[in-house]
């Protein structure tokens, strides 16, 4: 079992090697978000992160994300319950990481989809999502759009290249991002930020050389097409997320 103490020095750790990582490639750690993933933690472990201050929290299914979306309002409304008016204000804004005083309102936490959608759940993950990272076809991005109108909100999405080649691998080929792009920006309920891809699984028969070079070449791939697609101005102009990387392969990802 993870202990808090453990828990802590792990995030701390991660932490450690993504300012690295960005100091490496000439940035610094605030241009990188971490989302954790919370599919394999507990209740406890969650509530550990948010006191310590992260909000960038990720799901990669839907029934999962409703779970944990509503086991950290409940948690976040416990506060406020037990605590009063201004004490839950402060303390939700401490557990938060956002400035503490009597003016203070609960900084939500950021929910990412990260996981492939089907078109059939995309209203239970509009419900609860700040940012929809798998949006990989124009079909998809018509029913988020329609649930978005709905709902009279704007949905922030990324779309899903595949830059590996694998054909495991959902998203859209790297030759029809520009045009796909293009085409659901033009939806007025949703909002390109960005790219978002993963990296090739790594082969029995790799050696770990020729594995780090796999992953490197599928994050340039997709870094270069952010760069092509940025150029359109797309999203208002708030084409700026690329999302790249997991546990493994992180710091690859924030090095390119």
């Amino acid at each position: 079992m993870t202990t808090t103490a453990t828990l802590l020095d792990r995030y701390a750790l991660v932490r450690d090697r993504i300012a690295e990582a960005a100091r490496r490639s000439g940035r610094t750690e605030r241009d990188i978000i971490l989302v954790a993933v919370t599919k394999h933690a507990d209740p406890t472990q969650i509530r550990v992160l948010l006191e310590a201050g992260h909000r960038d929290l990720g799901e990669n299914k839907v029934q999962q994300l409703q779970q944990r979306v509503a086991l950290v309002d409940e948690y976040l409304d416990r506060l406020r319950v037990l605590s009063g008016t201004r004490d839950a204000r402060e303390k939700s804004a401490d557990v938060l990481g956002e400035a503490r005083g009597p003016s203070a309102l609960p900084a939500p936490v950021r929910w990412h989809m990260i996981g492939h959608l089907q078109r059939n759940k995309a209203k239970k993950v509009v419900e609860c999502c700040r940012l929809v990272h798998s949006i990989d076809s124009l079909r998809l991005a018509e029913e988020i759009q329609s649930v978005a109108l709905r709902r009279d909100q704007v949905v922030d999405v990324l779309l899903q290249v595949n830059c590996s080649g694998e054909d495991q691998k959902h998203g859209c080929p790297p030759a029809a991002a520009g045009a796909l792009a293009e085409q659901i920006d033009t939806m007025v309920n949703l909002r390109v930020r960005g790219l978002m891809t993963m990296a090739a699984d790594t082969r029995a028969d790799q050696d770990a050389a020729q594995g780090e070079a796999a992953t490197r070449a599928a994050f340039s791939r997709c870094r270069d097409l952010f760069e092509d697609v940025a150029r359109l101005r797309l999203g208002g102009g708030a084409f700026n997320l690329l999302s790249m990387g997991m546990s493994s392969d992180f710091e690859i990802a924030i090095e390119e």
